[in-house]
């Protein structure tokens, strides 16, 4: 039987209002929102951080150092930026990347 929002903020912790946001699309949800809510919907936290996009299905580690989250080696601030726009802008990011790591190591071989 499916949970209500109301169910699964008590369950997970999080509000009903954050978790309304996610279900309508205005936001995405973090790792730290994704790990509390994955017990009470049947999931373990790596399968939905995995069908988040957060981690590939070939990643099997998630270990929490000093706040960070480290997925490969996924700094918490970028994280969390990235977790507050929409799906489209962070497929952007993601394809842009190549790009700004090229730029980074030319800058990086001129000095």
């Amino acid at each position: 039987m499916p949970l209500t929002l109301r169910q699964l903020a008590a369950r997970s912790g999080v509000s009903i209002s954050h978790l309304a946001r996610i279900e309508g699309g205005s936001r995405f949800p973090s790792a730290t929102v994704l790990a509390k809510i994955a017990k009470p919907l049947g999931f373990t936290e790596i399968e939905l951080l995995v069908l988040a996009g957060y981690m590939s299905p070939q990643v099997r580690v998630l270990r929490e150092e000093r706040e960070e989250y480290v997925v490969g080696r996924l700094d918490a601030r970028v994280a969390r930026v990235l977790a507050q726009e929409p799906m489209e802008v962070q497929r952007a990011v993601v394809a842009m990347l190549p790009i700004l790591k090229r730029i980074a190591k030319e800058i990086a071989g001129s000095d």
